[in-house]
């Protein structure tokens, strides 16, 4: 026999398909913010590496960056970039930007311009026309789950310089420093950490290597709220795990926003 809706189940199914209903307009809106983002970040993402005129290929992959300030200038991670060229060999620091329309890319030549290996950044001095740079969010840190994308070149070296997007939320605010279990754990950097420990953004979304340098940012206002960092933050906080896990993490872009004072 079927039983009759009752005045409060009735309304309890309206209130879920509403909410349902809600959720989907919501998520649509996202997407909607996403695509757009997407198109205004992607011209600002660049391959950071190294070139050499007898080598084969002459530019090597290591990492992504992306276009700031007047566009002649581009924020990175220090690990990135080689700890010295061969300038015997004619070899430089180098960028590659990406085509419109294919995987075809253009290259430049990038000078150092400033370093900062505490957060595990870098900023170059790009030659040629000006890029189009990306909006750096304010100082403040942002929410555990906001949702947030980055864009970059993952597995570069091997999937081509093609920009690809990644979506996640904000997990945590967390201080990069972890404890050491014994005193033979602690080394300088881990024992200044400790002293004065920063945070940063773990994220529930995966990146890979060639990843390290992507903008991390709002859809909708596209601001950069941080960089993917894969080295620095692992190193310090996942020293302890023999495989490391899925968890991504990202600088946040106040310290951006100090190196480009320098």
């Amino acid at each position: 026999m079927n039983l009759p809706f009752s005045r409060l189940g009735l309304h309890g199914s309206v209130l879920v398909l509403s909410m349902l209903f809600a959720a989907l307009l919501a998520g649509g809106a996202w997407a909607s913010e996403l695509v757009e983002s997407i198109r205004r970040v992607r011209p600002s993402i660049i391959a950071v590496g190294t070139f050499k005129p007898t080598a084969s290929p002459q530019f090597t992959f290591r990492g992504t960056g992306f276009a700031v300030g007047d566009g002649s200038m581009v924020v990175t991670n220090a690990h990135v970039l080689p700890k010295s060229v061969d300038l015997d060999a004619y070899e430089s620091i180098a960028i590659a930007i990406p085509g419109d329309d294919g995987p075809g890319a253009s290259g430049r030549k990038a000078e150092l311009l400033a370093s900062d290996p505490e957060h595990d950044l870098a900023l170059l001095k790009i030659s040629g026309p000006p890029l189009v740079p990306l909006a750096l969010a304010s100082d403040g840190l942002v929410e555990e789950g906001e949702l947030v994308a980055f864009t970059g070149f993952p597995i570069g070296s091997v999937l081509g310089l093609i920009p690809v997007t990644h979506r996640g939320i904000v997990s945590a605010v967390t201080p990069i420093v972890m404890p050491g279990r014994s005193a033979r754990e602690l080394n300088a950097r881990n024992i200044r950490s400790l002293k004065d420990p920063f945070r940063v953004y773990q994220l529930d979304a995966t990146a890979y290597p060639g990843n390290s340098g992507s903008p991390l940012y709002r859809p909708g206002s596209s601001e950069v709220i941080g960089l993917i960092n894969m080295v620095l933050v692992k190193a310090t906080k996942e020293s302890v795990l023999s495989q490391p896990s899925g968890i991504s993490y990202a600088i946040p872009s106040r310290y951006i926003h100090e190196l480009m004072k320098r």
